[in-house]
């Protein structure tokens, strides 16, 4: 069709259907109309006829048909962006509506790895309590594979935790960046010392935590031939600081973690902090979940935060 000049009608809100809306997504999301109308359970040609309606009302040409099923023009890609804010907008309004009128009730299940240190995180905790006294949090603590795969069985809705790859299945928010670094207590010989050769440490002691470890101390690990001479091991991180700081051995912690045991000298940072370990901790979620109110609102509380906390 060819293009008119963009719309300027007052009454356009009133006059468009917006099930053509919903429609139009269903064939971007799917990737081409036949799909959509097979996932839809549809008729090819209705489906069509919903996506000329729909660019008659707009005035312009939405998606071209490619060899590969569809493609977005820049008035699609515009449109799209509209339709996902009313369709997010449509789905929060009965969790917004039950929390206005104070009938919110449930609980939030929540998995996340030990020792996390979020400030955006705690302060969704104590906002949420305030405005939704009825709902019950539940916080379980695992290692960091048992919080990704609790998440896929359905056994909680939200996730904080660390992923070597992405799982389709669910959705990653960034939360923030953690490091690490090798630490010794004070009792140790090189208490006050920094290495630069690592393999240097391969008879040393270490503390070890399990499958809480990161892959990228994993792997650095292996690559000096760190941790042969297992000296302690616990996947809770505050237990595995608990067993260097009292001297079992050294080990790898998460720099927040140990920052109140170096300030009072009871662990020594014994990397050069360039070359500290770092990766990214999420905020998780299922990706196609039917989450209740107080799961919604909670998860939106923390998303809040999180991206106020990063900026544009």
């Amino acid at each position: 069709m060819k293009d008119r000049s963009p719309l300027t009608d007052k009454k356009f809100a009133s006059r468009v259907d917006w099930n053509l809306m919903r429609t139009f997504v269903d064939i971007v999301r799917a990737g081409g109309i036949g799909a959509a109308a097979r996932q839809l359970n549809k008729q090819q040609p209705s489906i069509s006829a919903a996506l000329k309606r729909l660019e008659e009302h707009v005035g312009a040409t939405l998606l071209h048909r490619t060899a590969n099923g569809v493609e977005m023009t820049a008035a699609g890609k515009a449109m799209m962006a509209l339709c996902e804010d009313m369709l997010e907008s449509a789905r929060m309004m009965p969790h917004q509506i039950a929390q206005a009128t104070k009938r919110v009730e449930g609980i939030v299940r929540i998995q996340i790895v030990s020792a996390l240190i979020s400030n955006e995180f705690d302060e969704a905790i104590a906002s949420f309590h305030r405005r939704n006294p009825d709902i019950h949090v539940e916080i379980r603590v695992s290692p960091w594979r048992r919080v990704l795969d609790a998440l896929e069985q359905g056994e909680v809705e939200i996730g904080v935790g660390y992923d070597s790859a992405v799982r389709a299945s669910l959705v990653y928010e960034p939360m923030l960046s953690e490091r690490q670094q090798l630490y010794c207590a004070r009792s140790h010989p090189l208490f006050g010392y920094q290495v630069t050769r690592l393999n240097e440490l391969r008879d040393e002691g270490f503390v070890l935590t399990g499958e809480d470890e990161i892959e990228a101390i994993t792997h650095l690990r292996r690559r000096y031939r760190l941790g042969d001479k297992v000296s302690g091991m616990a996947e809770d991180i505050n237990e595995a600081r608990r067993l260097i700081v009292h001297g079992v051995g050294i080990g790898f912690l998460p720099v927040l973690s140990a920052r109140e045991e170096v300030k009072k000298g009871r662990l020594w940072p014994m990397l050069h902090a360039d070359t500290e370990p770092t990766y990214e901790i999420f905020l998780l979620a299922r990706s196609e979940p039917s989450r209740d109110t107080a799961t919604q609102l909670f998860l939106d509380e923390v998303v809040r935060r999180i991206r106020a906390q990063r900026g544009p």
